[in-house]
């Protein structure tokens, strides 16, 4: 590790084998948390590269717990969080709504950093229990169209740098694994980036990956489509920006679309929308997240084509059934 901080300190950045081996020495217990924070902090100060970030995505694949869903074409919709924005759980309820559109969702997702209630936090608030049994995780899919990956279940390499990370209390390179580590690896994603130098690294690692993606940021700082603003969508075939009303969407105030003050709170909002009571704005949010997950799966539908889907899957009731029966098979 004294090496490594050397190289790190003359301005050289490292190989995708150099932090593979990292998170491997990490996972061992090789190196104590000073090493580790000053590791984190040196990649912190200039910026992860793609190859460094693709190295230790490696080495907590390799060190977690992989589920073969390889029969199953799938996404996961999930943004890299820390945008301080407190959102209701936009990315989860767009997830449900996309499922109940007939496509299967495998939603990789982790409690709360960043705001009152990650994806984990509404889930439990609905009495769902998580798992890492491969045959409940079919069952999910198979029956309501999505299963859900609780992060800590099976990427076992981010304890390790859990101390670290918590005595440092300010965002690093780990920040932006969540969504790259996939216990299933989904041959498709919508990862959403809270700004443009976290969309182009991410469009990057996607092009390496070779995945069938999509990455988006709205301009003003959300990791997911606010509709507070204009937003860009980057997939493997085109780089567009939209406003909400290119969308057929109204914009919406930053308050529209605020999780409250507690989780209870945020899934109040995550039911109303599904059920169809909430505010339009709620549903016009879930809305331009949802379209763009659909697009993403079936290159051949417009956007507008993915918003009348999405709007279906609410109006229909078939997205507040997929849910209800998710809870049933998961509590």
């Amino acid at each position: 590790m004294k090496a490594i901080l050397n190289k790190l300190l003359s301005g050289e950045t490292l190989s995708r084998q150099e932090t593979h081996d990292i998170m491997l020495g990490i996972v061992a217990q090789r190196y104590n948390e000073h090493q580790i924070a000053a590791f984190l902090m040196s990649i912190q100060m200039r910026g992860a590269s793609v190859d460094e970030l693709l190295g230790l995505r490696d080495g907590l694949l390799e060190t977690g717990k992989h589920i073969d869903l390889s029969d199953y074409n799938t996404l996961d919709i999930v943004g890299t969080g820390g945008d301080q924005k407190n959102t209701f759980n936009i990315s989860t309820c767009s997830a449900f709504v996309i499922a109940g559109a007939g496509f299967k969702v495998t939603k990789h997702g982790n409690g709360a950093s960043s705001s009152v209630s990650g994806a984990s936090n509404v889930l439990q608030a609905h009495g769902v229990k998580f798992t890492d049994d491969a045959d409940k995780l079919k069952r999910s899919l198979d029956e309501t169209g999505i299963c859900y990956f609780h992060a800590p279940l099976f990427a076992y390499g981010m304890k390790f740098v859990g101390p670290a990370r918590k005595a440092l209390g300010v965002p690093t390179c780990f920040n932006l694994l969540g969504p790259l580590v996939n216990p299933c690896q989904p041959m498709n994603s919508l990862h959403g980036t809270a700004n443009q130098a976290q969309l182009r690294l991410y469009h990057s690692i996607h092009q390496s990956i070779g995945d069938n993606f999509g990455i988006i940021t709205s301009y003003d700082g959300y990791d997911e489509i606010s509709l507070t603003s204009g937003f860009k969508f980057i997939t493997n075939n085109f780089e567009k920006v939209y406003t909400p009303k290119d969308l057929g969407l109204n914009y919406v105030e930053p308050s529209d679309i605020y999780g409250g003050t507690t989780a209870a709170d945020a899934a109040r909002i995550f039911d109303s929308v599904l059920d169809g009571t909430s505010t339009e704005a709620q549903k016009s949010v879930i809305l331009a997240n949802a379209a763009c997950g659909i697009s993403v799966m079936d290159r051949n539908l417009s956007i507008e084509e993915s918003i009348e889907m999405a709007r279906e899957s609410i109006d229909s009731g078939k997205a507040f059934a997929a849910l209800r029966r998710f809870i049933e098979i998961n509590s």
